[in-house]
């Protein structure tokens, strides 16, 4: 079994969620390397902001930079790293989002994985060889954290860790492998793999918006999605990537969850009951009120 820290953060700031994420690391007897280039991936799948409970909040990721400059070096290189997407250009996420001034206050590069070089792999999962341009600021980095979000998603059930990788995929026109979305999943955590999974639940996005408070971690990408899984309702067993990368080798969904009783969160997240295609719809329309919003 893998071990799956949980911690409560009651306040948004740098410090305490520094201080939340560090007790996570302990929980899940994790230590910093002594490393020199470091790329962190947060979620930005589209232009919503972190207190919409969809994308990771700049905040999160500012106390991850001081904790890593802290236990690490005062000189490591720390790149934000994120990629153009079919209705997402990373060049107006990083502005809306609130990543440039992230990246200026805490002098970091931001990355649009869509525009460095990259290098062709291909790998295989189950019955099918995919072919994928990686990027090599990916490749040659010393330490890849994860920061995704814990959200529903109409294609796959759930998105978190796993999914978060898909992100880090350059090529721009996404929407063409959902009709295989799963194994492209799978596929891009195996040929990219991220050392350690940090998941931002300050603000989470269910049947509402609520601040939930929740720092997860876990060095295994299946054991902390299926802790997500099963926070917000959903068994692990019935999200088809989960149980695809469990069989590919790239963790476990079992799991041993320390820190606050699992439960708590399980009681408090704001699950849905929508059907399928009302999750799917009501993202389509959420998507082009955020924009039209956006472009007025």
């Amino acid at each position: 079994m893998s071990l799956v820290g949980l911690v409560e953060c009651k306040t948004r700031n740098v410090d305490s969620i520094k201080r939340a994420v560090r007790e996570a690391f302990r929980l899940i007897d994790y230590s910093l390397p002594k490393v020199e280039k470091i790329v962190i991936k947060p979620n930005m799948c589209y232009y919503w902001d972190w207190s919409t409970g969809q994308t990771t909040d700049p905040f999160f990721v500012a106390a991850l930079i001081r904790l890593f400059r802290e236990e690490i070096s005062t000189d490591v290189k720390i790149s934000i790293v994120e990629s153009d997407a079919s209705a997402m250009k990373c060049k107006y996420a990083f502005k809306y989002l609130g990543y440039e001034k992230l990246a200026k206050d805490c002098n970091v590069d931001l990355v649009n994985l869509s525009s460095v070089e990259a290098e062709k792999a291909a790998v295989k999962v189950a019955d099918k060889v995919f072919e994928f341009m990686i990027p090599k600021i990916i490749r040659e980095a010393d330490l890849c954290v994860n920061v995704p979000k814990m959200k529903y998603m109409s294609f796959t059930k759930i998105s978190a860790a796993l999914k978060n990788i898909y992100g880090c995929n350059p090529y721009p026109k996404k929407f063409e492998y959902h009709s295989k979305l799963d194994k492209v999943i799978v596929a891009l955590n195996k040929v990219m793999p991220f050392d350690l999974h940090v998941l931002d639940g300050l603000t989470v996005c269910g049947s509402k918006t609520l601040r939930l408070g929740l720092v997860m971690a876990s060095q295994d990408p299946v054991a902390i999605d299926a802790v997500a899984a099963k926070i917000m309702g959903v068994n692990p067993k019935s999200v088809a990537h989960l149980m695809l990368a469990e069989k590919e080798g790239l963790g476990k969904t079992s799991f041993i969850a320390k820190g606050v009783d699992i439960n708590y969160f399980m009681r408090r997240f704001p699950r849905r009951s929508f059907s399928e295609k009302a999750i799917a719809l009501g993202y389509r329309v959420a998507c082009k009120l955020s924009l039209d919003k956006r472009l007025v």
